[in-house]
């Protein structure tokens, strides 16, 4: 740790919920560096990915894992060490942590422990893809994931049908057809849909079209189908 990094931390043992690039390591802000290389532990969703970042940005802090598996056990243990005087940093594969990925569990543990938690802003998909829709000037909802079953799916569709704000989803890719399928049977096929695929990534794709029209854009590529989803 050097002196200009210390001094990005408070002298209250805290845990910083640090944002990651969604791909293009270069989004990684200054600040975000300093407090990695800063505290005395970070709690990765998967070690071995972030440590590709670590090396990338010559970070050499602890890597320790906090994934959905075993969070509970991870976010007691996080507590051990803000108890003994460490700082400590969260960060999940990709954007933002404890929003549709692991985090927010320990996050409310570490609260209750009465531990600071202090935002360290930067990617996060979902406000990435908002931008660049021109869908949210009235608003949005985040939804995240939905089912993995199709009758599900569209039961919580089916409750949002008459929401008029922006709707946010995330879909995996051996999901997506099925889920486009399942929204323009529910949502309809005039209503606008931005598909955003690999955000900042060499394959990024992003495009706007009618519901009605998506499940074809889909089939049409069968590389459509890779990557990250932003719906």
């Amino acid at each position: 740790m050097t002196d200009s990094s210390a001094r990005l931390l408070s002298r209250t043992p805290s845990l910083y919920v640090v944002a990651t690039p969604l791909g293009n390591l270069s989004d990684i802000s200054a600040r975000a560096q300093g407090i990695l290389a800063a505290v005395d532990v970070i709690a990765a969703e998967d070690t071995r990915h972030s440590q590709r970042l670590m090396e990338a940005c010559g970070v050499r802090t602890r890597l320790v894992a906090l994934h959905q598996h075993n969070e509970q056990r991870a976010a007691g243990q996080l507590v051990e060490w803000l108890a003994a005087g460490q700082h400590v940093a969260l960060i999940t594969d990709a954007g933002t942590p404890a929003v549709s990925d692991p985090g927010a569990k320990a996050v409310a543990r570490v609260r209750e422990a009465g531990y600071p938690v202090v935002p360290v802003p930067g990617a996060c998909a979902a406000i990435a893809a908002l931008s660049v829709s021109g869908f949210a000037e009235g608003g949005f909802r985040f939804v995240g994931f939905l089912s993995p079953k199709s009758g599900a799916r569209r039961a919580s569709m089916a409750a949002l049908v008459e929401d008029r704000d922006a709707l946010v989803f995330y879909e995996a890719p051996h999901r997506v057809l099925e889920c486009v399928t399942d929204m323009a049977a529910v949502f309809g096929p005039a209503r606008e849909i931005l598909v955003a695929r690999e955000m900042t990534k060499l394959h990024e794709e992003i495009v706007r079209m009618p519901l009605g029209e998506a499940v074809a854009w889909f089939e049409a590529d069968s590389n459509r189908v890779r990557g990250e989803f932003v719906l």
